[in-house]
């Protein structure tokens, strides 16, 4: 027979971490300016730490009367006492630290090693307080890009930065981005700005660095020349030149055609005059907008910009979708009732609503060219559509269709989720769906009666 006492073990710990007792380790920490003094034990931290471990070894130990000493004074007394705690008994709790303690929690366990808890921080970071991280993300991705280990968050940073780049490109903060920073945002593919307004901010950022340096580039001497193609070399390479209408080129881009080259300057030219002349294969591809769905891919959303047109299936594609699909509600994430729905898609314009049945692979839905609202009435239209895609990992099963009954088209009510048509398609209640076709024509492989779904999502389309 086993028996386990873990938790009589932690508290023992904890005690032996609380009193002090033989120890042999003094840690010099900093509060409130004044230097403090925490006692510890050599040998847990060396077994639970890579860091203590190497700074306890006899080359590289500093000791005073037989006691270790290890001084951190950028480290406060607060956040070495969690981490200590951490090392002992393996507990953490961030939930009485605010975000500023929290990042220099992070960066803490980062200089310490103590990798265990680096995910842990990063996941509790951008679950709790993804608000303030999005507010602030221009000093926090400043700060994270000096640590190759917070990976989460680098990644949670540079995908919610192109998902909605407005909000760091048209802030103050922008112009004081570091060069290699920058230079990676720019090479983002699903970076969702057009790109003159990305050649416009890149001039922007290129003049701030240089003050002194008039904007009117008539005004410029050959030094001033030679120091904005120096700032500005390593970023040509990421701008879409050819993505540029030809009106934006000639009036945005060309005034400084000092600082492109010639042969740059003659492809685009080419490229816009006489495309039948042009090699195709040196164009650089344009962004690819990343939309923020767990239920489907770029492709889905070039197929709905071609229904939504009343185009082939493959009119558009994922190169040139001509709207932005902007997520507003995920019933995952923002609580699976009718009334969450409409708090966050009612009066939005048309939508596009996408759900994934329950143990298949498919995914069914509908376009609304209106608004929702809970005015418990009937819309009318003929632009309109649902569609169903048997296997959402395959586009050849899309299928789709408009609606034949303009006058009840699209059903709106403040105890209904979406509807469309009189109960083509609709939300019975929290996870159950329904299908019973009249108002559209009848999709082979689409559901009827009742069924469930794991999730499903609604997007505001806005054309571009």
């Amino acid at each position: 027979m086993t028996f386990e006492y873990s938790q009589e073990t932690i508290s023992d710990y904890e005690k032996l971490l609380e009193t002090g007792e033989e120890y042999d380790v003094i840690i010099y920490t900093c509060e409130n300016e004044n230097v403090k003094e925490i006692y510890a034990h050599s040998l847990i931290l060396r077994t639970r730490s890579q860091h203590f471990r190497t700074a306890f070894s006899k080359k590289c130990a500093e000791k005073k009367n037989g006691k270790f000493i290890f001084k951190k004074p950028n480290i406060c007394l607060q956040i070495f006492k969690i981490i200590l705690r951490f090392i002992y008994c393996g507990k953490i709790d961030l939930t009485n630290l605010n975000v500023s303690e929290i990042l220099k929690l992070l960066m803490a366990v980062d200089e310490l090693n103590v990798q265990t808890l680096i995910p842990c921080i990063q996941e509790y970071l951008i679950k709790h307080h993804h608000e303030f991280l999005q507010q602030n993300s221009a000093e926090i991705l400043e700060t994270i890009y000096q640590h190759e280990s917070f990976k989460d968050l680098w990644n949670f940073y540079l995908e919610k930065i192109c998902e909605e780049p407005e909000v760091l490109f048209n802030s103050d903060k922008f112009i004081k981005l570091n060069a290699p920073l920058l230079e990676l945002l720019l090479k983002r593919d699903d970076l969702r700005l057009d790109e003159i307004v990305v050649w416009d901010s890149l001039i922007k950022w290129c003049f701030a660095q240089h003050s002194n340096i008039s904007q009117d580039v008539k005004k410029w001497n050959k030094e001033d020349v030679t120091v904005m193609e120096r700032t500005i070399h390593r970023f040509i390479p990421q701008i879409r030149f050819y993505e540029i209408s030809p009106e934006d080129f000639i009036t945005k881009v060309f005034p400084y055609k000092i600082l492109l080259s010639d042969d740059l300057i003659g492809n685009i030219f080419t490229f816009h005059m006489v495309p039948n002349k042009f090699n195709i294969n040196n164009v650089q591809p344009p962004r690819q907008p990343k939309f923020n769905s767990n239920l489907i891919k770029t492709v889905h959303f070039a197929i709905f910009s071609s229904w939504i047109e009343k185009k082939g299936d493959s009119y558009y594609n994922t190169r040139n979708i001509p709207y932005n699909f902007n997520l507003l509600y995920r019933a995952s994430r923002d609580g699976n009732t009718i009334a969450a729905f409409h708090t966050k898609c009612d009066n939005k314009g048309a939508t596009i609503v996408i759900a994934k049945i329950t143990n298949l692979e498919q995914i069914v839905g509908g376009y609304n060219p209106l608004n929702w609202d809970s005015t418990s009435g009937y819309k009318h239209t003929n632009d309109s559509f649902i569609f169903s895609f048997t296997d959402r990992n395959n586009i050849q099963t899309a299928k789709m269709t408009f609606s034949n009954d303009g006058n009840n088209s699209i059903y709106c009510g403040s105890n209904f989720g979406p509807i469309f048509g009189p109960q083509d398609l609709y939300e019975l209640k929290n996870g159950t769906w329904g299908s019973d076709q009249s108002a559209y024509p009848k999709i082979d492989g689409m559901p009827t009666g009742g069924f469930n779904v794991d999730d499903y999502e609604v997007f505001q389309v806005v054309k571009k």
